[in-house]
């Protein structure tokens, strides 16, 4: 991990005089002891396979192993296309939604993703990246600086919390994605003098929106609400970086916010993290999901 807070990241680009990240490239290079041209040939490999997953995810037959979910990123990449549909968000909004979904679906048919932080959370940034990529016109080197700030981010939240689901609540999955990607959309699209700080008031407000959310996942499988939850994480990543870029700021610190997630998440009843005994697994729906899939496990 380059850094273990946001501070320390902020202390570090002010003393070499460095942008974040080429502060975080040659931390992760010096660490790993390989070249920064190596750290950035992965990260280009990282975002091919982010992108794969968005097209594989896209295939309107794709179908988790249980059949429980899948095709829903096609329907809303069909809606947004369709002037027969009703659309209340706009086509750019509409596909960061169905690139997210994409992303997960995938995951759940056992295709390859990135975890990014997790793989129950791995749509949130591609899903935001991939659509900002054609409407700003970014080119793969702005993404991979993206994908380094947006690292950084979730090793603060490893060092300092968790990102797991099971010991801290869908906020640490989702909610940690979410922070990732503010701050890394913010660090892309924002110019000038302040951009460093915006970064972490971006994640900030991104995390202080999910503070609490819990991890039910209906029969214990990472599909419903998980996939979902990439897309509302994905529309919070956004409010995030929009409120950032206008130069609205947090007033407590980010590394404080990451703080408070690891009290909540400790405080969060282990029925609403990853155990499927809480939450929406446990509504009638939810209990006999289960059920049908336990029955159908147990003929196989």
């Amino acid at each position: 991990m380059p850094y273990s807070s946001f501070s320390s990241l902020l202390e570090d680009a002010a003393t070499t005089k460095q942008s974040l990240a080429e502060c975080i490239q040659t931390r992760e290079a010096e660490d790993s002891e390989i070249s920064v041209c190596e750290v950035r040939a992965r990260l280009a490999e990282a975002l091919r396979v982010m992108r794969d997953a968005v097209e594989q995810g896209s295939d309107p037959g794709i179908k988790s192993r249980t059949g429980l979910t899948g095709g829903d990123a096609a329907q809303l990449f069909e809606a947004m296309d369709s002037p027969e549909s009703t659309n209340v968000i706009g086509p750019l909004f509409t596909h960061i939604l169905a690139a997210s979904i994409a992303t997960v679906e995938l995951n759940a048919a056992m295709g390859r993703i990135v975890a990014a932080p997790t793989a129950g959370a791995s749509g949130v940034l591609p899903g935001v990246f991939l659509t900002l990529l054609h409407d700003h016109d970014l080119d793969d080197d702005t993404l991979i600086d993206g994908l380094l700030v947006a690292g950084a981010i979730g090793a603060c939240f490893a060092a300092q919390s968790t990102l797991s689901g099971a010991a801290g609540g869908c906020q640490a999955e989702i909610g940690t994605a979410s922070a990732m990607t503010a701050g890394a959309v913010t660090y892309m699209l924002g110019q000038g003098q302040g951009c460093n700080e915006a970064v972490g008031h971006a994640a900030a407000f991104a995390m202080q929106g999910q503070l609490g959310l819990v991890c039910d996942p209906v029969a214990g499988l990472v599909e419903v609400p998980c996939i979902a939850r990439n897309a509302t994480g994905a529309a919070v990543a956004l409010a995030g970086a929009q409120m950032a870029l206008a130069g609205l700021k947090f007033p407590i610190p980010f590394d404080e916010v990451i703080d408070t997630a690891s009290r909540v998440g400790a405080a969060i009843p282990p029925s609403l993290r990853e155990t499927a005994k809480g939450g929406l697994a446990i509504t009638a729906t939810g209990k006999r999901i289960a059920r049908e899939l336990d029955a159908t496990s147990n003929l196989d």
